[in-house]
Parts: structure tokens; C-alpha cells; sequence
């Protein structure tokens, strides 16, 4: 497997079990000076690999329009998600590490397109946007333990 998938699913599985012990309410709270949540965060997180991974790759995403819709970069929490909706936010969460590492070995990120991020990143291939996305986890992964300790 790809070391920084490998890492990838080790942090992930990481902030799962910080966040195991939060009711529904606390991972739907947004505290005062924030402008989003921890749950809102994970789907977030979800949707970015799917984004700079599957979609930048030429590839089609896993997650439905909907759900990249909702937590795409710019978005924000428009009310409380449902413990359901939680759930399959954690599942996919979860999921989504697993299956990149199955695409990722089957070597279907041939196609990738060079872009660059907002921060003047360019990324011209899977194993660009992988680093990249550690990075992202990494600044998602600090915010939602600032809002554990928030909630």
C-alpha cells in the first residue's frame, strides 16, 4: 500500500475513535466564532479526497452530487444532520481511505489533470494530490480537535 494512504487511514481512524464518545448534538454544535462543525468536517474531509482525488483524476466519485454539493470547499453546515446521517458520514469517512488504496494499487489515476490549489500548489499527478491532501487532512484534523474541546 501507499505510505501516505497508509497514513491517511491511520489519522482517520485516529480522529473516529477522539470523536466516539460525542453525542449527535456536539458533533452538530458550531461554538461561537465558528462557522462550522465537527461533523460538517468529516463530510468536508470526505468530499475533498473525492474531489481532488476521483474528480481530478477523471475518474468517477463515490459520493453522490448531493453529497459533494453539501460539503464541497465553500460550503457550511445548513442545519443539524440526523445521527443516520452521521453514521454513513463516519462509514464513508472510513471507507473512502479504503477505497482509494484498492483504486490507487489497481494504478486507475493514469488520467490525472494538473491544477493548482488556492494556496499555489500544483498538483500534476495521484501521488501530488495525495501529499496535498495529507496537508488538508492535517489543517481539518487540527480544527476538529479545537471543536472537541469547544463542544
Amino acid at each position: 500500500m501507499n505510505k501516505q494512504i497508509d497514513t491517511l487511514k491511520k489519522v482517520r481512524n485516529f480522529l473516529l475513535t477522539t470523536i466516539s464518545e460525542l453525542s449527535t448534538g456536539q458533533l452538530n454544535k458550531i461554538p461561537a466564532g465558528f462557522n462550522n462543525n465537527i461533523a460538517w468536517n468529516l463530510g468536508h474531509l470526505v468530499a475533498t479526497l473525492e474531489g481532488i482525488c476521483y474528480k481530478r483524476g477523471g475518474l468517477t466519485a463515490y459520493i453522490s452530487e448531493e453529497f459533494w454539493e453539501k460539503f464541497r470547499s465553500g460550503s457550511k453546515p445548513e442545519g443539524d444532520l440526523s445521527a443516520e446521517e452521521i453514521e454513513n458520514i463516519k462509514t464513508l469517512f472510513a471507507s473512502s481511505a479504503d477505497q482509494l488504496a484498492i483504486d490507487y494499487d489497481q494504478q486507475l489515476f493514469g488520467g490525472y489533470t494538473s491544477w493548482s490549489t488556492r494556496y499555489g500548489v500544483v498538483i500534476d499527478n495521484i501521488d501530488d494530490a495525495l501529499q496535498f491532501l495529507l496537508y488538508h487532512e492535517g489543517l481539518h484534523a487540527g480544527a476538529i480537535g479545537t471543536l472537541k474541546r469547544l463542544v
